[in-house]
């Protein structure tokens, strides 16, 4: 299951003008504010993130559902052994909300590839 998606943006500002007009009538608002923004409809589950970054940055960023901490560990960790690269292993992102647990690995061809687990468990 696709947990989020991550836009690279050229002008922070000017998309989240754009976006949490646009997203408003869907029910998103704007949850996560910093270097990367995340809407969504569920102030704990924000599903679509934009950053400032230009086109050498790698896109999109896709993250996967894991509904426990271990089976993030567990598809990071199988990640590894096919081939990718380390992006971040598995921590606890209290930033974005109290029991964000994630881990990141890059694809062979240098995608951001995240497991997220939004429970404490």
């Amino acid at each position: 299951m696709i947990d989020h998606i991550d836009l690279r943006v050229a002008d922070l500002a000017r998309t989240r003008a754009f976006f949490q007009a646009a997203l408003a009538p869907l029910g998103y608002a704007l949850h996560v504010k910093g270097p990367a923004l995340g809407f969504g409809v569920e102030a704990d589950r924000p599903d679509f993130w934009v950053r400032e970054g230009g086109p050498s940055v790698p896109c999109p960023h896709v993250a996967f559902r894991c509904e426990s901490r271990n089976l993030v560990e567990a598809a990071y960790h199988q990640a590894l052994l096919a081939g990718g690269r380390d992006n971040g292993g598995p921590r606890l992102m209290p930033h974005i909300h109290a029991h964000y647990y994630a881990a990141f690995v890059r694809d062979p061809d240098g995608h951001n590839i995240e497991f997220a687990c939004h429970t404490d468990h």
